[in-house]
């Protein structure tokens, strides 16, 4: 077995794990200041919108010498506004410039032709008006909002409203950081960008709801023992979830980065940056979210409950009173006066793997006494 599937294998069983749920804090300080970075960069530099959203016209030239910079320069000094050149095949050109109307495009193309020298009528010319990417931005937002609802709906059915509130706080979590990202690089918000944000909303959901299921199994029952804490059972869930986790969002986030940073880095295919740029943001943060955000903040609403609470001071103080009489961590998994200890919940279940006892040898019985 590689390293990697052993501790796999370690984490799922409990023998070794990270605290992410005692150290939640840390996480929740360090989410809210990149949201704020997010959300202080869309407010100050805006998003680049694309000529689908605020109109404009798309000249696309013959075959030429003339260079994209060159292309870019003559475009600018024609129209007086921004242009975005992409170079497609056959040494043709296609030259992007927002808010012109017909009059306009027509005579920017005439000057075009004339400055780099190429015949008259040649270069094709299509006007995009702004209320295309208008219904686009609104269809966009009505799918976004019922998708939100019906996951806050399934996840409550599923699950339980504190999962389903969790889940829905760590996917606006990533689309503020998407978006924020989008507004510090300056990279031109397309329909393709749209479709990047909505892709990866399920992909964020998915990292989220494999944690959730474990620890749904692994807190059955879980008022009927004093071993452990919800905290610390949410914590093993998302141990024992871990690798699966971060296997997943690498083997999704490599085709991601080679049409990121291949296709529209070194090959300059500028196209594919709208939507690629979304995913690998998106990606990353929804792994994030789902590890750091989502189960902490589960264990956060169940511990405010009062069966939660009594649990929590019933587990403590039995550790105490262990402490106090000397036990080893081995002893601890008796009651005191040679009592069987409590089972811990879920532990005859596939997840119980999660919750079960580190280091427990082979073939002993789990309530049996240690002669």
């Amino acid at each position: 077995m590689s390293r990697l599937g052993n501790l796999g294998a370690r984490l799922y069983r409990g023998e070794v794990g990270y605290d992410f749920v005692g150290k939640r804090k840390l996480w929740y300080g360090i989410s809210i200041l990149i949201t704020i970075t997010a959300i202080v960069g869309l407010a100050v530099r805006g998003l680049n919108m694309g000529i689908e959203f605020k109109g404009g016209a798309v000249f696309t030239t013959p075959k030429t010498s003339v260079s994209v910079a060159q292309a870019q320069e003559y475009a600018q000094e024609a129209t007086g506004h921004p242009a975005i050149v992409q170079k497609l095949g056959n040494d043709t050109l296609r030259i992007q410039v927002s808010e012109l109307d017909t009059g306009e495009a027509n005579q920017v193309g005439r000057q075009l032709a004339e400055d780099m020298d190429i015949p008259a009528g040649t270069i094709n010319a299509e006007l995009v008006g702004p209320s295309w990417g208008a219904q686009i931005a609104n269809k966009a937002w009505t799918g976004l909002g019922v998708f939100m609802i019906l996951v806050v709906i399934y996840l409550a059915i599923a699950f339980e409203w504190r999962m389903a509130v969790a889940a829905l706080v760590a996917l606006i979590h990533d689309i503020t950081i998407t978006v924020g990202v989008y507004a510090l690089v300056g990279f031109e918000v397309t329909p393709g960008t749209v479709i990047g944000l909505l892709t990866i909303l399920g992909y964020s959901l998915y990292d989220t709801v494999v944690v959730f299921d474990s620890l749904k199994e692994g807190t059955k029952d879980i008022t009927k023992q004093t071993r452990w804490t919800y905290g610390e059972i949410a914590n093993r869930s998302i141990n024992s979830t871990l690798v699966r986790s971060i296997n997943t969002t690498v083997v999704a986030l490599l085709p991601v980065a080679g049409l990121l940073f291949i296709g529209g880095g070194f090959l300059g295919a500028g196209m594919l940056n709208d939507i690629s740029l979304s995913l690998f943001v998106g990606l990353a943060a929804g792994a994030y979210s789902s590890i750091f955000i989502a189960t902490p903040l589960v264990a956060d609403l169940k511990e405010r409950e009062p069966a939660i609470r009594a649990l929590k001071k019933r587990v403590l103080a039995k550790r105490e009173a262990a402490a106090a009489r000397g036990d080893s961590a081995e002893d601890g998994d008796l009651e005191h006066h040679g009592e069987p200890r409590d089972a811990a919940p879920g532990e005859a279940t596939a997840a119980g793997a999660v919750v079960g006892q580190r280091g427990r040898g082979r073939g002993r019985p789990s309530s049996g006494r240690r002669r």
